[in-house]
């Protein structure tokens, strides 16, 4: 279904609700097996509450699609605009008020966008099905079980279970076709924008198309240079396995952190308490305290030492990178963190809290175009510690509340399908690509990654100030194995070289006969154009 359809035409300005309405949601329904005396149209509803004072004020309702069964209504279905957001907020509250109403009372309500489906039950809060409309196909045993008209006949009854998409037997990888030139999204999703800075991201949707084309649902996707996470993400959102391979730990601790199944509202609460907490602190007063107030602030509250920063660096160590002030408020921030006993929150907060010393630290560099705000850390502008010639003086409790709430929307977009029913789908692992042992032969049915580009960014040794804070080691044989040139250990090209060889065996020892593996790199030497 939909074969046919250029999904880019969602793209267009174009293509709005009354086209997701005629082009995309009437097949389903007529595939369904939905008469057309059966799919009432824009029916009328008087709001049945709405009152001004003692008078009743006229306000309509008008539901795109209602589906009968016999002389009953069965369920409701709204039609939205690609551009509009139908997993959460006021179109999910509007077209539930269609399901309740006294003239219809459906147990089941929907909504497409054209690109999503998405369905309820009124009496559970999180939804019971929900794809990506290019998907259909991997779900539509269950659209039929819950929503074709022999669904509803008197008497019937199912078990409703979460639902995960079975492999096709007819998926030809061997077919599968090289795509074409695919425009960057990068800000295009909550789940990957501004919830944490890192070296290098690729573009979630290419990640994802690339993930799509090569791979099925229910197939293991392996990223063993996984840096930020996108592909390890964009597989999971996509019902596929996914192994997150990195060496270094703020890699790992990025993505686990992200992915990690949590109540909105318990981390909601533990936000505001330690937001509360904080603001009540003399540490949140820092500047009107005497020199000896501050020392001893400093003293009290543990923060990371000694701890040394590569060459290149315009100071020495850890500890350089942070006035006093900084010091003492992320110490404390970090100490009210670690109080929290639920350690899924604990480390969602962490995270919001790594992001915050992107920007509270002395490398911080504004941006000139868009706002104190809106610049970054040095380690990620420049690949290296480089202090800022103008010091930004931001504060620390509206930096976290800013990160926070970026995490709270990236898990929210996420939820669906990164939930506590499905995180077991998911390897987030702290190791090397030169050694898979952990995977059997021909065990994984794509790799897409992006390895290191030789001596563009020594990652380990830029992560310093990040691992650092959040008490994660990196040993001497992590600085061994990681496939640089340069770096703390000075590699040569040979040994780079090396390394990369040892990884791609390693790769092409895991990855199934005629299985895909997508190697993005761009490095600027002549001798890997070959």
């Amino acid at each position: 279904m939909f074969q046919d359809f250029n999904f880019k035409q969602l793209d267009s300005p174009d293509f709005k609700e009354d086209s997701v309405r005629e082009v995309l949601i009437l097949p389903i329904l007529q595939r369904l097996g939905y008469k057309q005396a059966q799919i009432v149209r824009s029916k009328t509803l008087q709001h049945p509450f709405l009152k001004i004072g003692s008078k009743k004020r006229a306000v309509n309702l008008v539901p795109d699609y209602l589906l009968k069964i016999e002389e009953n209504y069965a369920w409701v279905l709204d039609a939205k605009a690609p551009n509009e957001n139908i997993t959460q907020g006021e179109n999910v509250e509007q077209i539930y008020s269609y399901a309740i109403h006294p003239e219809i009372r459906t147990k089941f309500f929907a909504l497409c966008n054209g690109r999503e489906f998405i369905l309820f039950r009124q009496d559970e809060e999180k939804p019971v099905l929900y794809f990506l409309l290019k998907d259909i196909e991997n779900y539509w045993e269950q659209i039929e079980r819950y929503l074709s008209p022999e669904a509803f006949q008197s008497g019937k009854t199912f078990e409703y279970t979460t639902y995960t998409p079975q492999k096709k037997a007819h998926f030809d990888y061997l077919a599968r076709p090289l795509l074409e030139e695919i425009p960057v999204k990068k800000q295009g999703v909550k789940r990957h924008f501004g919830v944490h800075g890192y070296f290098t991201k690729q573009s979630w949707n290419i990640v994802q198309e690339y993930i799509r084309n090569f791979s099925q649902a229910g197939d293991v996707v392996l990223d063993p240079f996984g840096g930020s996470g996108v592909t390890a993400i964009e597989a999971l959102m996509t019902d596929r396995k996914a192994i997150h391979i990195d060496l270094n730990p703020m890699s790992t601790f990025m993505v686990d952190a992200l992915i990690t199944p949590i109540k909105i509202s318990e981390l909601t609460n533990s936000f505001e308490k330690i937001k509360k907490d904080y603001e009540n602190s003399k540490v949140a007063q820092f500047d009107t305290l005497t020199k000896k107030e501050q020392q001893e602030l400093l003293k009290k509250y543990p923060y990371p030492t000694r701890i040394t920063l590569p060459k290149g660096s315009d100071v020495k160590s850890i500890e350089q990178l942070f006035s006093d002030k900084q010091l003492a408020q992320l110490a404390y921030l970090k100490h009210l963190i670690l109080q929290l006993k639920n350690k899924n929150i604990q480390k969602s907060l962490l995270l919001a809290f790594s992001s915050t010393v992107t920007k509270i630290n002395l490398t911080y560099h504004n941006s000139s175009s868009r706002g104190e705000n809106a610049g970054d850390s040095a380690a990620f502008r420049y690949y290296r510690y480089r202090i800022a010639s103008e010091k930004v003086d931001l504060d620390l409790m509206n930096t976290f509340e800013t990160k926070f709430k970026k995490v709270v929307n990236a898990k929210q977009e996420m939820e669906l399908k990164i939930n506590a029913q499905t995180i077991q789908n998911a390897q987030i692992l702290k190791g090397t690509a030169t050694d898979l042992s952990f995977l059997k032969k021909e065990s994984v049915d794509y790799i897409y990654t992006d390895p290191p580009y030789g001596k563009k960014i020594p990652y380990l040794d830029l992560s310093t100030m990040w691992n650092g804070w959040l008490d994660l080691e990196v040993t001497e044989k992590d600085y061994a194995l990681e496939a640089i040139e340069g770096g703390k250990n000075e590699k040569s090209k040979d040994e780079y070289n090396e390394l990369m060889k040892k990884s791609i065996e390693e790769m092409y020892r895991v990855l199934k006969f005629d299985r895909w593996m997508s190697f993005v790199f761009a490095h600027k030497d002549p001798e890997f154009w070959h």
